[in-house]
Order: C-alpha cells, then structure tokens, then sequence
C-alpha cells in the first residue's frame, strides 16, 4: 500500500485506542475522504458487500461483521462491531469495533486498530454530505436528536459542509451528554452554540435539517406531520418515527440493501420497509437525483459502508504508522 511505511513482513501493527486519538485529522478531511469512498464505489473501483449481522433472541447483544474492498488504495479490510447489553443504560454497555487492513499489492497485513473513532468521525461526516446534497435550498436551521458518539460530532459536521446554518438545536436527555455537545461545537466552532429544546415537536417544525442520532432507549420520536413540508430528516440512529420514511416524497439510502437489514424498526404496520429512490453513491456521482424538487420532503437513511471505513482507516494508518505508533506483533509466527 502506498504511503504506509513500517509494514514490512508479515507483522501487524495494533493501534490502540490511545494511539488512534492522538492523531491529529481536521473536519474537513475526513469529509473529502469519506466522499472519494463513496466515489470511488460508484465508479465500480471499490466492493462493499452486504453486512452480517446476529443477535440473540432476547436482543441483548447484536453483532456486524463488514469486508470490503477499496480499489483506488489496493486495501482489503474487514470490520468487526459487537454490542453487549443493549437494554442496559449506557454506561453498562460494552462496545467494541476493530479494523484490520490488508495490502492488496503486497498482500501484506498492515494494521488492526481501535475503530472507534474512525466510526465517530465517519458518520456524521456521512450526515453531513447528505445534508449539503439533499436539504432544500436556502436551508438554515438544523435539529439533533440525540447526544450520544454521533451526537456529539453531528453540528461541526453540518457546519462544514452547510456553513450558513445559523440556527443550531439539540434535543437531549442526559446533561453529560448536553455539555458534551457544546464542548465539541465551540471546539471546532468557537464562536457558534446550540440551543438546548425541550419542545421537540415545536423544534422540529422550525428545522429545516433533522438528525436523529439518538439510542435506542430514547423517549424521542419526532413524526413526519411535525416536519416542515421540504424538510430533509437523516436518520443515523433513532429518534424519528417510522412516518417520517412511509411519507417523505423521497428516499435516499447510503445502501438499500444495509438499510434492509439494520433498518427494521422503521418498518410499517404490515412489517415493511418503503422502498428506496436513490442510493447516495449514485447521487454524489451524479449518476441519480437526490432531490427533484425543492418543495419535497426528504428522508435519508444514514448507514455505515464498510469503503468508507477502510477509507479513513487507511489515512489514520498513515498517519500513525508515520509517527511510528502502534505495536508490530507477530501474529503468524
């Protein structure tokens, strides 16, 4: 691969936690990378098949695993995401992701490391170009649901790619996760803020963008009779009503067929889902129209494509191995 240095052999180099987050990476780029990802699978470079998923039938625990390929930077990689104790509060449940690359020039192992922040930055960078593609014109205030990992990076995001949003609200439950909204918003934005709402139906009747990022126990569920009629509302997590997708005038989905498998409980009455109009890729290759019509109300299904992934893993590899971080094991000797 090239511009990975230290990947001699057949050693693999494990990047922590702590080696992930001391890397320095601005907003910015991990939107440009993250859009060449989607890019360069629509031109037929890159593979991102379907994901696998299991969970118990008590729903106590979940699991995804993701194998993609990027065709543009010669990797392989494979991603492993695992939750346990999904009905518990948040701070009982465990979470672990990993990502291991692979030279597909060599076919040399690179590096396995920590994915979670590759996560965090990634969708809601994902949110981001969707909201600049698919929000109507002149579109000026945005709506969070939700202050949780992808909570918390959603407003520097839509600030990056929708400068001129110039009214910024949060619906949240937990204080922590409040404080920690903000903080990261005056991080990237010293001189913006967010207005805290308790009343999310008025907030989203006011919000010309709506994010749902929120977890699954969350008392948020914002129906598409609140909307404005060409709101655009992306859902990443929860926090919305099934209605806001069986009555939106269009569907775009970063994949129809992820949206299938992890998309369920937005499902109607009957058990279905509403069909898709577009898949994004397409869209940002200009390939298919997001929006047709600047008066349509718009739901958008954000969910993680193992390319984008490999993506921004591949430039945190970079970065890192660079550094000379991370630890080289020898995992087949």
């Amino acid at each position: 691969m090239s511009g990975i240095p230290g990947s001699a052999g057949s050693a693999l180099r494990v990047l922590s936690t702590s080696d992930v987050a001391g890397i320095d990476i601005g907003l910015a780029d991990v939107v440009s990378v993250v859009e060449e990802a989607y890019g360069t699978l629509a031109a037929g470079r890159s593979d991102n098949p379907r994901k696998l998923t299991v969970q118990p039938g008590d729903g106590h625990s979940v699991a995804y695993a993701m194998l993609g390929r990027d065709g543009v930077r010669d990797v392989v990689a494979v991603k492993t995401s695992y939750k346990h104790g999904l009905h518990e509060d948040r701070a009982k449940q465990h979470y672990y992701t990993t990502l291991t690359l692979y030279d597909d020039t060599t076919g040399l192992p690179v590096a396995m490391m920590d994915c979670g922040r590759v996560g965090a930055l990634r969708t809601p960078a994902v949110s981001a170009l969707l909201a600049r593609e698919l929000a109507a014109p002149g579109s000026r205030s945005a709506l969070v649901v939700g202050t949780g990992t992808q909570g918390r990076l959603a407003l520097p995001f839509l600030l990056t790619t929708l400068p001129d949003l110039d009214r910024l609200m949060l619906f949240g439950t937990h204080p922590d996760g409040v404080r920690a909204v903000r903080e990261q918003l005056r991080a990237h934005f010293p001189e913006r803020d967010v207005e805290v709402v308790t009343d999310l139906r008025a907030a989203a009747g006011d919000a010309d963008i709506v994010l749902a990022t929120a977890g699954p126990t969350t008392p948020a569920a914002v129906e598409s009779a609140w909307l404005k009629p060409a709101a655009l509302s992306v859902l990443v997590g929860y926090g919305i009503a099934p209605s806001t997708l069986h009555h939106a005038d269009r569907v775009v989905a970063t994949s129809a067929a992820q949206m299938r498998v992890t998309g369920t409980d937005m499902a109607d009455a009957d058990g279905r889902l509403r069909d898709v109009d577009a898949e994004f890729p397409e869209v940002l290759a200009g390939r298919a129209e997001g929006r047709t019509d600047p008066g349509q109300r718009i739901f958008a299904y954000n969910s993680g494509l193992v390319v984008t992934d490999i993506a921004l893993g591949h430039r945190f590899a970079q970065l890192a191995l660079a550094q000379g971080l991370g630890t080289a094991v020898q995992v087949w000797q």
